[in-house]
């Protein structure tokens, strides 16, 4: 949009009047248009004074709290917010509020291809062949109607049924049974971590949350839900814990078992001084709860979570943006537009679609066998050979560990 804009001042000989930054277009009359990525930028939209227009573009992907955020920050007198959007799905939060069930003082239009007096042939041809080939893919693209399920979405008809079995509701926390979380890490882009409890067999998932280009500080944080800096000071890794955050106070009572972690959490980085990921975490989080997940590859994950599927429950509200993604993550077409290429697409989905693999492997390979075991069970593995049973994912940290500690002494 602000390049859209640029242009245009240009092309009508404003140069004189407007200044082009980065991320604004400042006026000589004192005027300014700001461009913010809502997603990722809710906290600094908080910040926002004096503002007259809002113009969301693209707003069918806008969330229940984005919205919750941007439309109190948007107070003064006279004040409008504006958005454009094709509609995606029909539960989308952006369609409900606005569209299906909108305020008392909003003006909704819908404006179409037949309402562009300057409509042209080659959009013409292509609306006509897209209503020959794809009846359904053209009520969504040149009618603007809700969208059922995206072609190549992976886990369509696991997530329907879902939302058939009204598995996609109101999900309590359990303060009787361990919470566990199930981690993707980016380094460029997207975080994504998943909370869930296993409950008599069935999966449910309380929350979800992602970020782009936080610390590691940021994801100690949103677990413990209180203020968390980890620091790296001479060889040590030294976290240090600061007052409750309000919004996340609910997550201090969770009685947490294990956080599951990618293995590329074990990779030791240069910037950390050649700390690895679960090093730097287990300053904030205890050690033993830190596991890493087997790594069975990517279609095996997929295959993993679509037999994992009958036995989830997610919490629609505090899910809601985890959902949108296992939605939307779909295989495209290949170039001859006959088959879907074989690895996923790769875009914000990618994250929580991956964090996903990630709880479901673990629940597979870990969690389940667990729970299958008797109380005898367990009672004989703590006291055989007088040892204590230790995974190998134990082992490796605690060897890791031991190591840090000769290195210091």
């Amino acid at each position: 949009m602000l390049k859209l804009l640029a242009d245009q001042i240009e092309a009508l000989g404003l140069q004189g009047h407007y200044e082009v930054q980065a991320q604004a277009i400042k006026g000589a009359n004192g005027s300014e248009f700001a461009f913010e990525g809502l997603r990722q930028n809710v906290g600094r939209i908080r910040s926002y004074e004096g503002v007259d227009r809002v113009w969301v573009e693209e707003a069918q992907s806008v969330t229940k709290a984005s919205w919750n955020v941007l439309i109190p920050t948007i107070r003064k007198d006279d004040s409008e917010i504006w958005m454009t959007l094709n509609p995606e799905f029909e539960d989308d939060e952006t369609y409900s509020r606005f569209i299906q069930h909108p305020p008392s003082n909003a003006l909704v239009r819908e404006v179409n291809w037949r309402d562009n007096p300057w409509f042209p042939k080659v959009l013409e041809e292509e609306r006509q062949d897209l209503i020959k080939r794809d009846p359904d893919s053209y009520d969504h693209v040149w009618e603007g109607k809700c969208r059922q399920w995206l072609e190549g979405a992976i886990y369509a008809k696991e997530l329907r049924k879902a939302y058939d079995e009204k598995r996609i509701t109101e999900v309590e926390y359990d303060d009787e049974a361990s919470v566990f979380t199930a981690w993707d890490l980016g380094r460029t882009d997207d975080t994504a971590i998943w909370w869930f409890q296993v409950v008599h067999g069935e999966i449910h998932v309380l929350e979800c949350y992602a970020s782009s280009g936080g610390s590691l500080s940021e994801y100690a944080e949103q677990i413990l839900g209180r203020k968390v800096q980890i620091d790296l000071i001479d060889d040590d890794v030294v976290a240090t814990l600061g007052p409750w955050k309000e919004e996340l106070a609910h997550r201090r009572f969770y009685r947490y078992a294990t956080h599951w972690l990618p293995h590329d959490a074990r990779a030791k980085t240069l910037a950390a001084k050649g700390k690895s990921i679960i090093q730097q975490l287990s300053a904030a989080l205890p050690l033993k709860s830190l596991a890493i997940v087997p790594d069975i590859g990517l279609e095996n994950g997929i295959q993993a979570s679509r037999m994992m599927f009958h036995r989830v429950w997610l919490d629609k509200d505090k899910c809601e943006d985890g959902l949108k993604a296992l939605r939307r993550y779909q295989r495209v077409l290949q170039p001859d537009q006959r088959s879907l290429q074989q690895s996923p697409k790769h875009d914000w989905t990618s994250h929580y679609a991956d964090a996903w693999r990630m709880l479901a492997v673990a629940w597979r390979k870990r969690i389940s066998s667990e729970d299958a075991k008797t109380d005898e069970d367990k009672r004989k593995e703590r006291f055989s050979a007088g040892a204590t049973a230790m995974t190998m994912d134990d082992w490796w940290a605690a060897r890791e560990e031991a190591m840090a500690m000769e290195r210091r002494i």
